[in-house]
């Protein structure tokens, strides 16, 4: 069964059909050509597929795409300026060093950013929590918090 529903995604007033059974996910990637948002697990372990709803981090994989009515979305293309200047997160994670295959890159920026909106001044152990559910495969993680730390001291 289809239904029309209304959001914002990266400030951008967004009206369309979606199915019952699509997940927001589903929607970014397949629907709407957001391919920055990635599918990882399918499952939510992963956090590749992490975007904000609202001020918190989520994963689309298992938000489903009919509660995205009135919601306020933000992918990792909407960090982008509209002059293409890049967010300070994604610099910081660019000149820490913190992207390597770059497949968890997106997730991760995205967990980053609901963290330093929240709270601009977050402990290495307030960063390690918002991001515990962002697996990297490449790393070790300390760049990627090395380039939080960055971006939340640059802010």
């Amino acid at each position: 069964m289809k239904r029309e529903i209304g959001f914002t995604l990266n400030g951008e007033a967004v009206r369309l059909e979606v199915e019952d059974q699509w997940t927001l996910l589903y929607l970014l990637r397949e629907v709407l050509e957001m391919t920055g948002t990635k599918e990882g697990c399918g499952y939510g372990e992963c956090g590749a597929c992490t975007v904000i709803i609202d001020g918190k981090a989520i994963n689309s994989c298992l938000y489903p795409a009919m509660e995205a009515e009135g919601r306020a979305i933000t992918t990792i293309e909407g960090l982008v300026s509209k002059d293409g200047e890049l967010h300070p997160l994604q610099t910081a994670f660019i000149n820490e060093g913190a992207v390597q295959c770059g497949f968890c890159t997106p997730g991760m920026i995205m967990s980053a950013k609901a963290l330093l909106d929240a709270n601009d001044k977050p402990t290495e152990e307030e960063i390690k929590d918002a991001v515990a559910g962002n697996l990297c495969r490449c790393t070790g993680y300390v760049k990627i918090i090395d380039a939080i730390k960055s971006a939340a001291g640059g802010r």
